[in-house]
């Protein structure tokens, strides 16, 4: 079996998500880029139920290289992605307070320094029919300098150069959408922080980790 670690660890994502109450059903996927193989959770599979044998593997056209089932309906974004990008792993959900604010807002401004990690702003691709070409193009434009994106009307990507890193800002994400969703709801104009001073909390990051 081809990427058995790749396939384990898309698996351990997906039932994260699940666990973490960031998808619904079976929405939402996890995929992982190693070389031209893309690596992917499949369509309408249950989470609680998925394994490493339902894991597919297609190529950067689509086509697939081992698996029995559909590879995700969300596969063009993820190879849009890919092909305009190095980042090698993509997390899409549809968490509650990701996908409310896609619904009300073009962007999610800098009003904290989790902005940071994502490289500023967030922005919100514009809505297109799920699966479509379209959507895949509007992700791709809206990830363009920053490791997350809004998808209005539908959810939210994060990306990262490995499983860890995309998994790992699902979390913060949801959570500047809970606070800004918040902010919104008290009708006063938000504090903005700055470019100049996000980019010292991006250099005191760089030291931050061990």
């Amino acid at each position: 079996m081809l990427y058995l670690h790749e396939r384990q660890a898309v698996v351990d994502a997906c039932k994260f998500l699940q666990e973490k109450h960031l998808v619904v059903g079976t929405a939402g996927n996890v995929s992982i880029r190693r070389d031209d193989d893309i690596i992917i959770s499949p369509s309408a599979v249950e989470y609680s139920h998925m394994s490493v044998t339902d894991i597919v593997v297609v190529d950067m056209s689509g086509n697939i290289v081992e698996g029995k089932l559909k590879p995700s309906s969300e596969l063009p974004f993820h190879i849009s992605i890919y092909e305009s990008t190095n980042y090698q792993a993509i997390v899409h959900t549809h968490a509650p307070a990701s996908t409310a604010l896609s619904v009300v807002v073009d962007e999610i401004p800098i009003t904290h320094y989790y902005a940071a990690l994502f490289g500023g702003a967030i922005r919100v691709a514009p809505y297109a029919l799920y699966g479509s070409d379209e959507l895949a193009v509007h992700i791709a434009k809206a990830l363009e300098g920053r490791t997350a994106a809004l998808l209005a009307n539908h959810g939210a990507v994060t990306v990262g150069l490995d499983i860890k890193g995309a998994i790992g800002l699902v979390e913060y994400l949801e959570y500047l959408c809970d606070v800004e969703l918040k902010v919104l709801a008290t009708g006063r104009p938000a504090k903005v922080i700055s470019p100049a001073e996000l980019d010292k909390v991006i250099a005191k990051l760089d030291t931050y980790r061990q």
